[in-house]
């Protein structure tokens, strides 16, 4: 039996996109069907909807969700500038752009810091697991501290949050979630898509493939040192999907990754954190932070904050959409709008 049909009769099948070509049980497959769920849920016209990407495993993202939408798959870290011409050019796109933690935290970081600045309307994901899967698991820029992995070594350097570094370039909507808490993401994504402006969630998504003892002789690394390959091949081995139960605001929750390493997450208390005080919630970052937890929840909002539209004072209708008439000003417009800047003695 089929879903319920929606608010714009479609149903939940409508929304969906390619099959996944991602690892078997890496979070971003999970993201990925909460924006299907929220997409039916929210009745959103999948002819309006543009998504957005760069390079990486995160921007595989879009083509396993809505199929029949619009998409751009640019230059690796340039995805904020391909939002902003196209939101400018047409305001009656709801943009999706699917980023990761070295799209957006290293070869991005400008593009992103300026998307912000400008508050292009766009909901914008960062899909964040510390390293760079495509490439084989180096470390990316959030990585933590201290951090080992088997063909990286040691991170010897200093972590970028992106929830922060959202904060410093005064980002109007910043939120953080993890890929296993599907709730939370689904209520987030809801909010973030009725945002007027750039709405940032950072959702950690483990990778599981680079998470394999080195002491274990089924893996990677025993492999490699003791095989005599016939053909290049790499097989992933298949993982449970990381979820957590459902717990309470202001509880930490340690949580097990593939590897047998902890995430400590903690869920905002509203009772306790008020998301529309800016310097609060930078200071939040910081405690958590120091204390090596991972907050999650709506971190900061701010709804009065004008978007790159309003600031440029676009008419309402897309530009897309206007006649040639309308865009090319005629001689006597421009020849008046020159008399005003000639200086006269």
């Amino acid at each position: 039996m089929g879903n319920r049909l929606n608010l714009i009769g479609l149903d939940r099948n409508d929304y969906k996109g390619g099959k996944s070509t991602l690892c078997l049980g890496c979070g971003h497959n999970s993201i990925s069907n909460q924006i299907i769920q929220v997409a039916y849920e929210l009745s959103l016209n999948p002819h309006r909807v543009i998504k957005l990407s760069g390079i990486g495993c995160s921007s595989k993202s879009p083509a396993y969700f809505l199929n029949r939408s619009h998409g751009f798959n640019g230059l690796h870290g340039r995805m904020p500038a391909l939002a902003t011409g196209a939101t400018t050019a047409n305001r009656s796109l709801i943009a999706i752009g699917v980023s990761g933690d070295g799209d957006t935290g290293s070869i991005g970081l400008g593009q992103f810091s300026h998307m912000i600045r400008r508050n292009v309307p766009i909901v914008y994901i960062v899909e964040n697991n510390g390293v760079y899967g495509l490439t084989k698991g180096q470390f990316s820029a959030t990585a933590d501290l201290g951090q080992e992995l088997k063909y990286a070594g040691v991170n010897e350097l200093p972590p970028i949050d992106i929830c922060m570094e959202a904060l410093i370039d005064n980002a109007s909507f910043v939120a953080r979630s993890f890929a296993g808490d599907a709730k939370q993401v689904r209520e987030l994504l809801k909010a973030a898509f009725s945002h007027k402006g750039t709405a940032v969630l950072d959702i950690i998504s483990p990778c599981v493939t680079f998470n394999n003892h080195e002491s274990s002789t089924k893996s990677y690394p025993y492999g490699k040192a003791h095989e005599e390959p016939l053909q290049d091949i790499t097989y992933i081995p298949e993982y449970d999907e990381i979820s957590i139960e459902e717990h309470e605001p202001g509880v930490v929750q340690a949580v097990e990754m593939h590897d047998g390493s902890r995430v400590m997450l903690k869920k905002l208390d509203p009772n306790k954190h008020d998301p529309t005080d800016r310097v609060a919630a930078i200071k939040l970052l910081e405690e958590a932070s120091r204390d090596n937890l991972f907050i999650t929840g709506l971190i900061y909002i701010d709804r009065d904050r004008r978007t790159l539209a309003e600031i440029s004072r676009l008419v309402d209708e897309p530009l897309v959409s206007l006649p040639e008439e309308r865009l090319r000003p005629p001689r006597e417009a421009l020849q008046a709008v020159m008399n005003k800047l000639i200086c006269c003695d």
